[in-house]
């Protein structure tokens, strides 16, 4: 079979490899479909501090059963599925308490172990959501992004009653503003690419402000009648950025935390305590996948909105340089095996 594999970084190649076999617990899934993420790409240019190499890269990816593996029950050969890429040990005291997204011993598919980028996966039937055979495969696949939001909305206790700031309108700060608008909740959106802030309008974001034309400080400041905005989600993770987000923030606000820097930020303890400021941190998903198939059953999200372009799977490298070559114009890329 072929795979996506990146040696090390800057080190991408289409590989031959053997197939794997279905073991014990396990399903042989035949990829059909799979996103290219950010993080994805900071695998490739050696960027993640989370990643392990070499590896077959991969985290957003649906397919269909092509073997089941001793044990297996619930799933048949041919269904049509979505794959949660969370592993953890079921042992830790985060697991204990029902987060296993933060599991002390957390793997992910495609970061710490071999990914969806491959024509064929081996992989834990727990792992598996079933979808309506209906769907496109690449909806099946667009279901991982859209439970980073759902992860990061319930950390923060998002309302319909919210006025919600979202800094960054790339792919996870457009599946927020979706997941949050679904809600009824009143959204700003912050970014330096005008083709983005468009697209965030037109999904329904109230207030978009390019930063670099606008003090951002100030726009929301009139955008909340000089009271702060009460829930802020940073999807950028620029160290520099972290003191405004706390003198942005309301009194009694909530900050949540999705990109991340090696970095260290200012933290002005001062905005925090007087303020009395909650600050979450949201780590890929707990246990979100039934949810949000739910909001793709019911019509409440339009996951096909976020896709921008797609490329054949073995042309995986050229879709990278893409990517990074047309920043302003892509979203979300989407692989096809």
């Amino acid at each position: 079979m072929k795979v996506v594999f990146i040696a090390e970084p800057h080190s991408l190649e289409i590989k031959e490899m053997p197939a794997p076999e279905a073991g014990k617990g396990e399903v042989l899934l035949r990829v059909r479909a799979a996103g290219i993420c950010g993080s994805d790409m900071h695998i490739y240019h050696g960027t993640n501090p989370l990643a392990k190499y070499p590896r077959i890269i991969g985290h957003e990816f649906a397919g269909e059963i092509a073997a089941l593996g001793e044990g297996v029950e619930g799933f048949s050969v041919g269904d049509r599925v979505t794959v949660d890429p969370v592993t953890s040990c079921g042992e830790c005291y985060a697991c204990s308490i029902g987060r296993r997204n933060v599991c002390e011993r957390l793997e992910v598919f495609g970061v710490h172990r071999d990914g969806g980028f491959a024509e064929y996966v081996a992989l834990p039937a727990s792992n598996l959501h079933k979808v309506p055979a209906s769907w496109s495969f690449e909806k099946a696949a667009l279901v991982e992004p859209f439970t980073i939001a759902a992860n990061v909305l319930s950390r923060t206790e998002c309302a319909g009653s919210d006025k919600l700031l979202i800094m960054g309108a790339g792919p996870i700060g457009q599946v927020i503003l979706q997941a949050a608008r679904r809600l009824g909740t009143a959204c700003a959106v912050s970014d330096i690419v005008g083709v983005r802030l468009e697209k965030a309008r037109r999904l329904g974001a109230e207030l978009t402000v390019n930063p670099k034309e606008t003090s951002l400080e100030e726009a929301i400041g009139a955008w909340t009648g000089g009271k702060g905005v009460p829930l802020i989600i940073d999807a950028v993770g620029s160290p520099d950025l972290f003191p405004s987000l706390l003198r942005m923030a309301s009194p009694a606000g909530r900050i949540g935390l999705l990109g991340f820097s090696k970095e260290p930020s200012p933290f002005v303890q001062l905005e925090a305590v007087r303020k009395e400021l909650s600050i979450f941190g949201s780590r890929l998903n707990r246990n979100k996948f039934p949810e949000v198939i739910s909001w793709f059953e019911e019509g409440l999200v339009e996951p096909e909105l976020l896709v921008s372009h797609r490329f054949p799977f073995v042309q995986a490298k050229e879709a990278m340089e893409f990517i990074q070559e047309h920043p302003s114009d892509v979203c979300k890329v989407i692989l096809e095996f």
